[in-house]
């Protein structure tokens, strides 16, 4: 069969790191990289391949494209999201769907808190005063608001929301989750109470979205539940931009259903500049930067390389989402 192979397929040679090749090599596995664009490009980059490796938001890995990937036992999506790759076909071909969370969970975790502080604090508006001169108009961007005593509450409780959990733990918040597969030991660790999604929307001062993107959580966040979220509550997406109907978001932060919104992600991305949302100044946005922080770009391209050399020595990889594939391979734990 030859050597191991993995297959980088949205990358040039000058956005890969130096010691990547030579690390992959020194463990006998061969390695290419060249971003494809179409069906024919995987085909020729990647048929051969053990690994196909997705670092940014290369689609092809869904569907019938898979079949053209004869030895693949493994999809490495080089950040936490696997929304990209197609993970029911992946498992019903027996290949592991891959990711790198531990390289974004602190920066995902800080961002948002840093977008609840910048949408209550009204940060931004009051920052555009200040540089305007006109101290006068400060009374406009007055900050109503405060954190302490309020209630959180968690839509998903993976590794990001309890580092934030932890993190906010010092300003006495009700923390409110709702995860269908979380313990309730769990939630006693980080002195959390579980709720329905209803519970959590009627009852929270802060709501912040911690679930991946499905197709039942596409559009999670519409006119019915962004209506039974207090009128006075803030909205914080770090996550994927299609958990939230823009249009009844739009509607929510114009109409009063809520108070503000902070995002670093949207429906459509880049998000087009006419976007209405951009117009508000009851809503911070950024632009899908929460996981990068000065340490994350290196650890998610270590984590990746670790779990390629992983798989080629026979064993599972550190983090995969797709729990109940059978792999193609024989892997040890």
């Amino acid at each position: 069969m030859g050597r191991f192979k993995v297959a980088l397929i949205d990358k040039t040679p000058e956005q890969v790191p130096d010691w990547v090749p030579g690390e992959l090599t020194a463990a006998d596995i061969d390695f290419v990289f060249e971003p494809c664009a179409g069906i024919e490009d995987l085909q020729r980059v990647a048929s051969d391949a053990d690994v196909l490796w997705i670092y940014g938001g290369n689609r092809l890995a869904r569907g019938n494209n898979l079949d053209l990937l004869t030895r693949c036992g493994a999809i490495i999506r080089s950040g936490s999201g696997v929304d990209v790759i197609d993970v029911d076909a992946a498992t019903a071909r027996g290949m592991l769907v891959c990711n790198t969370p531990l390289a974004h969970n602190g920066p995902v975790s800080d961002h948002t808190i840093a977008l609840m502080f910048a949408v209550g604090r009204r940060i931004v508006a009051q920052d555009r005063i200040t540089r305007d001169g006109d101290w006068s108009q400060r009374g406009k961007a007055l900050p109503e608001w405060h954190l302490s005593g309020r209630t959180l509450g968690l839509l998903g409780f993976g590794h990001i929301p309890r580092q934030l959990a932890r993190k906010l733990s010092g300003f006495d918040l009700n923390v409110l989750v709702f995860d269908p597969y979380v313990d309730a030991a769990t939630l006693a660790e980080y002195n959390a109470k579980s709720a329905t999604l209803d519970e959590l929307l009627a009852q929270s001062d802060i709501v912040s979205i911690h679930t991946p993107l499905t197709a039942e959580t596409h559009h999670l966040f519409g006119e019915r539940e962004l209506k039974l979220m207090k009128s006075s509550a803030i909205l914080i997406n770090t996550a994927r931009g299609p958990i939230i109907d823009e249009v009844a978001l739009y509607r929510a932060l114009t109409e009063g259903w809520i108070a503000g919104a902070g995002l670093d992600v949207f429906e459509l991305e880049p998000t087009p500049a006419d976007n209405p949302l951009l117009t508000l100044d009851n809503i911070v946005v950024t632009p899908h930067t929460a996981g990068v922080s000065d340490e994350s770009v290196e650890a998610t391209w270590r984590l990746s390389v670790e779990m390629v050399i992983q798989m080629a020595d026979g064993k599972f990889p550190r983090s995969y989402v797709n729990r109940e594939c059978t792999p193609r391979w024989q892997l040890n734990h």
